[in-house]
């Protein structure tokens, strides 16, 4: 199959290695010189280091409307913020080549829309789907067993995600609940950074199984107020993605939770981490959407104020433990 990644980051560059173990595949690097790079060196030196490039995979950095022709599946590997930019700049061109975007979080527009609610605004007849789960970048690179989520509601999207990434190390289970994927996918990088700060804390292991039970929760009840389906929480994309995003030490939101426990701005956190913590630009949006939908989430409120410095990681933590008992 004729595979497409648009984005050179970490996961876009593991997802590409992934695939052209078995696929023809481009990967599309935004910086000219980021390409020549990945080109010359054979390495994506800047995000996974030591992992080497298949020869098989091409790298590209031109117009990307030129990779289109002929394509089986286009991978969007940008930020939830570019997302919108991305598939506005494609959707003229794209015609019925399906669309699959690894982005997790809530973007940063007006009521806060998941990726798929992204798609559909600007292109309506687009056959999308995102791909997630349990996954670090560098562990797929390396082509350590992984399981992720192709969620759509076009069974051909599923399948066509499927028939690309499904290998001996990684392999693919279909969902057609795209809305509780997305929603997992989004809040449990708003959990990690709650747990980070647990961690950062030293509250204990007692603390930090309590919050993400609890957090587990909270993901639950706003993607049923979003039309989810209860039991994809407890599957790769809800349950699975949240232990390992809070408690991996690879974790970029994990460290920002640590980090801000040790009493580090954000500002200085966010320039050392080098990446992009999704759970810090998505934590207002996830708790402005509950909010509208009337859905409890003490745990994401707590970390927005402890983001926006209103209030101290102990502060935070009294707040949760001074609330009233109640049933599970």
């Amino acid at each position: 199959m004729k595979v497409a990644v648009v984005g050179a980051g970490a996961w876009g560059t593991a997802l590409a290695i992934s695939a052209a173990q078995q696929h023809h595949v481009v990967l599309w690097a935004r910086n000219p010189a980021h390409a020549q790079s990945l080109q010359r060196e054979r390495c994506n030196t800047q995000y996974l280091p030591g992992v080497a490039l298949p020869s098989a995979l091409q790298i590209s950095h031109g117009p990307v409307a030129d990779l289109l022709p002929g394509l089986d599946l286009l991978v969007l590997a940008t930020p939830v913020a570019a997302l919108r930019s991305t598939l506005e700049n494609l959707a003229p061109h794209m015609g019925a080549t399906p669309v699959v975007w690894v982005c997790k979080g809530f973007a940063p527009e007006n009521g806060g829309p998941l990726p798929h609610e992204v798609a559909h605004a600007v292109s309506p007849s687009l056959m999308g789907g995102a791909l997630s789960g349990p996954s670090f970048a560098i562990e797929v690179a390396r082509g350590q067993p992984t399981a992720l989520v192709a969620a759509s509601a076009h069974a051909l999207v599923r399948e066509r995600m499927a028939a690309v990434f499904h290998s001996p190390s990684l392999r693919v289970y279909g969902n057609d609940d795209i809305v509780g994927v997305e929603v997992g996918g989004a809040v449990k990088n708003v959990l990690a950074i709650a747990t980070g700060l647990c961690d950062g804390m030293q509250l204990g292991l007692n603390a930090r199984a309590a919050l993400i039970t609890r957090g587990l929760t909270e993901i639950t009840r706003l993607g049923l107020a979003m039309g989810a389906r209860a039991d994809t929480f407890m599957g790769l994309s809800g349950l699975g993605d949240l232990v390992l995003t809070a408690t991996g030490d690879l974790s970029r939101n994990r460290q920002v939770g640590m980090a801000l426990a040790q009493g580090k701005s954000l500002s200085d956190i966010l320039q050392a981490l080098g990446h992009v913590a999704e759970g810090v630009y998505t934590a207002h949006t996830v708790v402005q959407r509950a909010q509208h939908l009337g859905v409890d989430m003490p745990i994401a409120q707590a970390v927005v104020s402890v983001l926006q410095g209103h209030t101290t990681p102990q502060q935070a933590v009294a707040a949760l433990m001074g609330r009233g008992a109640k049933g599970e």
